[in-house]
């Protein structure tokens, strides 16, 4: 790993910024490309801070830049501390953090600590050196089961389908050991309990620190520590989900607090303290352990993602997280759509219970999308989300109410999820096809070259210059929603109005502020007050009086 410093920017000094932001998620990949190659880069989310900033964000998370050979979408890390030449310079991020930070946004970067790329040079040395060297004790390597030592080391699996071990051979064609990789064999996973290790990510923290950088997002941070004591026990099945008692021998044991509480040490190096957000997809009583102001501060809340359009079950999922934030004394947060599943405004137009997987594997054909449906629910989850306390993600596209691209052709997948299933799940390359810019070709406005994904042509209805002054485009109702959430918006208040049961999901805040959504397809009363926003036409009932029709969010202030 190399490593660089340069004089950092000045952060602003409020250490409480993270607790009520709005974050936007920048797939720099698919969001703009300024030198015509096809893949969007550095330069390009700088160009685009003034967009940014008229969105009304707060904060800006970058998925991973760094150099990698996106065998996993940049998950896959060769350098920790430098940019991928494809994507720019470090003299590109600098202009980066040095922009967001003069237009007043903050710069949260992806942190990819459970594995490397296969091309790090730690794990190029560890190819090169024999089993039992330090090279080697850097990651995790074993030798395998039978007198011949074929069969892999364990049962684990990996993530995007198939073993999670995969074996050298030396140049003469003798094979040799294994190796674990928890996702793809590109990716192979470190060993946390070498001390190494652990110092150099909290090199890696600082230099990203010492750059201006205010917050980092952790990837996997729920699979650092491993149980790997001899024999080596079956994990647990990915699809039952995890213990609650830390028991799994690959995700959320105990023993990952304590790396943590390390990096904490070195957040609070800085004034005000770098802040952070797990992505720990952990049962929901032990999401909380990773947001302990001793630890990351803040976890994920990914529970919306997985939901139905139903009143039930967003009211408990609201709920349950904003107790489990009380008890670790971090803000809940709250996201729809990311990198990683298929964009809400296509799960809420599809038949309940619907396997996503299944819907892009028919290239978006079975069963049918009802894109009116699912644009007018997804409208009203977003609007009932920014009401919410806490921090809200959103995730390049979705302000534009872009739709998965479910049919790209299966020779233009880049997801590795597409190989190591061979050929059963198409992956997460729907939600990461870049954005529409305007209507121009040949990229809709990404750039001057064909996107390293293709878009499809129907991107033009939804592109920026074709919203921003419609005023019912959605662009439109994510500006004025926003807009209003940084006036109103402040602690972690919330009061039930309606009642357990009911369709309408109907909250007040503080100063009489009100949201009511109504889960339900016939209209229903609207509160009294005045009117803020709404996220779809209110309706008049035959008696004159204001009604709020089905599927629909509304914000009101009490008279």
């Amino acid at each position: 790993m190399t490593d660089r410093t340069t004089p950092a920017a000045t952060p602003p000094a409020d250490p409480n910024w993270w607790r009520q932001a709005t974050v936007y998620q920048v797939y720099p990949r698919s969001f703009a490309d300024t030198d015509g190659d096809g893949l969007g880069d550095i330069a390009g989310v700088t160009s685009r801070i003034p967009y940014l900033k008229a969105l009304g964000v707060d904060a800006v998370w970058l998925s991973p830049f760094y150099p990698s050979e996106l065998a996993d979408g940049g998950y896959d890390v060769a350098d920790y501390r430098d940019v991928d030449p494809k994507l720019g310079t470090l003299e590109h991020f600098d202009a980066l953090v040095a922009a967001a930070h003069q237009a007043g946004l903050k710069i949260i970067v992806d942190i990819v600590p459970n594995h490397t790329s296969d091309q790090h040079v730690w794990f190029q040395q560890a190819l090169a050196a024999e089993p039992g060297s330090a090279a080697r004790a850097r990651y995790i390597f074993r030798d395998g089961l039978g007198a011949d030592g074929a069969t892999p080391p364990s049962t684990w699996q990996s993530n995007f389908g198939g073993s999670a071990w995969t074996r050298l051979t030396r140049p003469d064609g003798t094979p040799e050991q294994w190796y674990l990789h928890l996702f793809a064999p590109e990716q192979p996973d470190l060993d946390w309990d070498n001390p190494e290790v652990r110092a150099d990510f909290h090199t890696t923290l600082r230099f990203w620190s010492d750059r201006g950088v205010d917050g980092f997002r952790v990837d996997v941070a729920h699979g650092l520590a491993k149980d790997l004591t001899e024999p080596l026990r079956d994990a647990n099945p990915k699809d039952f989900g995890l213990p609650i008692d830390g028991s799994d021998p690959l995700y959320d044991r105990d023993e990952v607090h304590t790396i943590f509480e390390g990096w904490r040490d070195v957040f609070n190096e800085y004034d005000p303290p770098r802040t952070a957000v797990a992505e720990a997809w952990v049962a929901r009583e032990r999401v909380s352990l990773y947001a302990r102001p001793t630890e990351l501060g803040q976890a994920f809340n990914f529970e919306l993602t997985r939901a139905e359009f139903d009143a039930t079950e967003f009211r408990t999922i609201i709920e349950s997280n904003l107790e489990l934030a009380a008890q670790s004394g971090a803000s809940s947060t709250w996201v729809l759509s990311n990198h990683d599943v298929i964009r809400h405004p296509t799960r809420y137009g599809l038949p309940a219970t619907t396997d996503g997987d299944d819907f892009v594997s028919s290239q978006g054909t079975s069963p049918a999308l009802d894109e009116v449906t699912g644009l007018r629910r997804a409208r009203a989850a977003s609007l009932l989300m920014l009401a919410l306390p806490g921090s809200a993600y959103i995730y390049q596209g979705e302000e534009l109410g872009l739709f998965e691209v479910a049919d790209i052709p299966d020779d233009q997948l880049q997801d590795p999820v597409w190989t190591r299933t061979l050929h059963e799940r198409k992956g997460r390359d729907g939600c990461r096809v870049p954005i529409p810019w305007d209507t121009t070709s040949p990229a809709f406005g990404f750039g001057t070259h064909e996107p390293h994904l293709p878009q499809p042509a129907w991107f033009a209805d939804f592109a920026v210059s074709v919203e921003q002054d419609a005023p019912d485009s959605t662009l439109s109702l994510y500006r004025a929603a926003l807009a209003l959430r940084h006036d109103v918006q402040s602690g972690e208040d919330l009061h039930w109005v309606s009642e357990v049961g009911s369709p309408v999901v109907h909250f007040s805040r503080h100063d009489g502020w009100h949201s009511v959504t109504n889960f339900g397809t016939s209209p229903a009363a609207l509160p009294s007050g005045t009117v803020l926003l709404a996220s779809g036409p209110l309706e008049t009932s035959v008696d004159g009086s204001a009604m709020l029709p089905g599927e629909t969010t509304v914000w009101i202030r009490a008279d």
